[in-house]
């Protein structure tokens, strides 16, 4: 008899085992930590200027990001460039719609909270950024500049005010210009189309840009221009390094776009799952024309993704 009860009692156990299998299986699901490991992140990436071309090389490194990562990626470029307003628009617009991280490049500060992490690439903010240290790159910028001696007042040319992290390089380059006793300017055409008539118009000595497109249209402006005017400025685009290597550019600061891209998406990962992740400062390098051929440069200026 007892027997008979051992084998009843196991055999309830097992059935019990089996159903307690089955709920569990359907309901793994739907459980927070089972949920954050099985779906895909959505990654909204949001930049500062309506030419997403601009972000070409960092994008490589986004989309190679969301395959290994399991993230979905969205790129939103605005109407107009660096306008804080409709930047903040866009992103509650993609928190509402049901991005779980953001990657933002900020044209100004940034709204205090949009319900969703928020992943800053070139100024710092946010849950975390990913961007090099934009005051050390001002200040070599400008230590470029200096080591071809200019003979005469050196032109700075603000073309996004409001972003954090370009402001920084050019207070950085402002302020190491006049430590070597340099006398500087600054100007802030309302366009980069108005950067024909500053570079028409100037009598500076050497003329210092500290975002990419303001460096890409400057060195398209003195080429249509045939002026001699030093430039100097940030970016490794394809047509910034086409100007590099046409003498156009005296220099630029450049740094893998590619790897900024992928740590951007790797921290909007980790943020979107509630695991640690620590902002990253990435290295960055003064190129002139006769570096551009060295194999480690090839690399930042021409990633692969693989």
């Amino acid at each position: 008899m007892n027997k008979h009860r051992t084998n009843a009692l196991l055999q309830l156990l097992v059935l019990f085992a089996l159903a307690a299998a089955v709920v569990l299986t359907l309901a793994w699901p739907q459980l927070p930590f089972a949920r954050r490991e099985s779906e895909p992140v959505e990654v909204s990436v949001i930049l500062r200027q309506a030419d997403a071309a601009l972000w070409a090389n960092a994008r490589l490194g986004m989309e190679q990001a969301a395959g290994q990562l399991r993230a979905e990626l969205r790129i939103v470029a605005p109407t107009a460039d660096n306008d804080p307003a409709e930047q903040a628009r866009l992103m509650r617009y993609e928190a509402e719609r049901g991005a779980d991280v953001l990657v933002v490049v900020p044209a100004g500060e940034l709204p205090a909270d949009v319900g969703v992490p928020v992943i800053t690439l070139e100024s710092a903010g946010g849950a975390g950024a990913v961007c090099p240290d934009n005051e050390a790159l001002g200040r070599a910028l400008a230590e470029a500049a200096l080591a071809d001696a200019p003979a005469g007042s050196v032109l700075l040319v603000d073309t996004a005010p409001g972003a954090a992290g370009v402001s920084a390089r050019l207070a950085a380059a402002k302020a190491a210009l006049e430590e070597a006793g340099v006398e500087t300017a600054e100007t802030a055409p309302a366009e980069k189309a108005h950067l024909e008539t500053t570079l028409a118009e100037t009598d500076a000595a050497a003329v210092l840009l500290f975002e990419p497109s303001a460096t890409e249209a400057a060195a398209d402006a003195k080429e249509k221009l045939e002026c001699s005017v030093p430039l100097y400025g940030v970016g490794s685009t394809g047509a910034i390094a086409a100007a590099l290597e046409r003498g156009t550019l005296s220099a630029s600061g450049v740094w893998s776009e590619f790897a900024a891209g992928y740590l951007a998406v790797e921290g909007a990962v980790h943020a979107a799952r509630g695991e640690d992740w620590q902002p990253q400062t990435l290295d960055f390098f003064i190129l002139r024309g006769e570096d551009i051929y060295e194999p480690d440069n090839q690399k930042l200026l021409f990633p692969v993704a693989s």
